[in-house]
């Protein structure tokens, strides 16, 4: 942590990467709460190919390519923050060095219930490239999924088809917290990455209200154990996953068996990601960068920091495409949504008054954290300032989060 009158925050992830600066009254008391690993240095070429040439349990992707016909590579959206264009040459490299050609290689966006992907939003995630070298496809959790039984939880476990059809599966991701399985990465492609929606509805109503679910929380997580067993039936080979800094730089990565790379990443990311805890906050503003399409997330982070007696949350949201559309807990009318979708009926825990700042307006965006009349809607750092000085006068304890979408206070509870 620092203290500063002057704060520069990372914005516009997927477009540009640029900075924003807020700014607070010299009178007011203002802790930056950065993440243990905010500048964590960055990992070398050298570095990445070590990691791929050392695998952890399971042998180099060359040597598990050997003698297969088909391979599918998984990818995450823009919702998440993985550089996939960064890894992917080294994936390319190895498969090309077991014999594989290009038309036997497919890419598939593991977008789970999100919305589909269009060319703009691969070559923003695999680069110039792929697209014209790769067949590269959209997962439909509607349609296309393969029935493999159902878990030891109960969860009827249906996978992409055009997945399952392939004889070499690798998945490429990031390790960061997560509300629900503790933390993302690993076999998260698979469930809800690459699975119908009665898979992951399955998966998240069944098991998403037990107490071993929650920011942080992985071992012993029956949502996350379900998962793992999903990727276990649907074959997933390797699994690349990655730690960030908060410039979105790689600074850890994981090579291997999809379980095992997962654990040792883990325990990184739970000090990588942690964040000292601020209390009894008159306001609290959570930027959202790694996940600025999904601000549900930020709440639930900053929330813990206000006074118990309540205080201002103002959300930092800099996005161009606006919050990502959600089939499972998006609405999709006034009284019409998802299949886990319920209306909002307050605001936030600890929260007088939510503001959300959003030069590019969304305003249904808003409706999965708070009913919308609830929200005072702002595009600029100076209305958001003004209404903050009118309400604190000279005084205010102020907590600014760099990346609410990605950080976790292990003391919150």
């Amino acid at each position: 942590m620092s203290n500063s009158k002057l704060v520069r925050l990372p914005q516009m992830e997927w477009y540009g990467d640029t900075e924003l600066e807020i700014d607070f009254p010299d009178s007011w008391e203002v802790t930056i709460c950065y993440m243990h690993g905010h500048d964590a240095p960055t990992l070398s070429e050298g570095e990445i190919r070590k990691a791929f040439r050392n695998p952890i349990g399971t042998k180099t992707i060359e040597e598990l390519a050997r003698g297969k016909k088909e391979v599918a590579i998984l990818f995450d959206d823009l919702s998440r923050p993985t550089p996939s264009a960064v890894l992917i040459p080294y994936i390319l490299e190895e498969l090309a060095a077991a014999g594989i050609p290009d038309d036997n290689i497919r890419f598939i966006a593991a977008i789970g219930a999100h919305g589909s992907m269009n060319g703009i939003d691969f070559r923003k995630k695999l680069g110039d490239d792929v697209m014209g070298r790769f067949m590269v496809y959209n997962h439909n959790p509607y349609e296309n999924c393969t029935p493999l039984g159902t878990s030891s939880y109960g969860t009827p476990i249906s996978i992409n088809s055009e997945f399952m059809s392939c004889d070499l599966k690798i998945g490429i991701g990031a390790i960061v917290p997560h509300p629900m399985s503790g933390f993302g990465g690993g076999s998260k492609i698979i469930l809800p990455g690459v699975a119908s929606m009665d898979t992951i509805e399955a998966n998240h109503t069944r098991l998403g209200l037990s107490r071993t679910v929650g920011i942080g929380k992985y071992e012993g997580n029956v949502l996350e154990q379900d998962i793992i067993e999903a990727a276990i039936m649907a074959g997933l080979d390797v699994k690349v996953d990655v730690l960030l800094n908060l410039k979105r730089e790689i600074t850890a990565i994981f090579v291997g068996n999809p379980v095992k790379e997962h654990v040792e990443g883990v325990k990184l990311a739970k000090e990588h990601y942690a964040t000292d805890m601020v209390r009894d906050a008159d306001i609290v503003v959570a930027n959202c960068y790694s996940k600025a399409n999904e601000m549900v997330l930020a709440p639930w982070v900053a929330s813990p920091l206000l006074s118990q007696k309540g205080g201002d949350m103002v959300l930092i949201v800099v996005t161009p495409e606006g919050q990502i559309n959600h089939y499972l807990i998006r609405s999709f009318g006034k009284n019409f949504g998802g299949r886990f979708w319920a209306p909002k009926t307050g605001l936030p825990l600890n929260t007088k008054r939510l503001t959300v700042m959003a030069p590019y307006s969304d305003k249904v965006g808003g409706d999965w954290i708070a009913p919308p009349k609830s929200i005072n809607w702002a595009k600029t750092w100076a209305e958001v300032i003004q209404e903050l000085k009118n309400r604190y006068g000279d005084k205010a304890k102020v907590a600014v989060i760099p990346d609410a979408t990605v950080q976790y206070f292990p003391d919150a509870a």
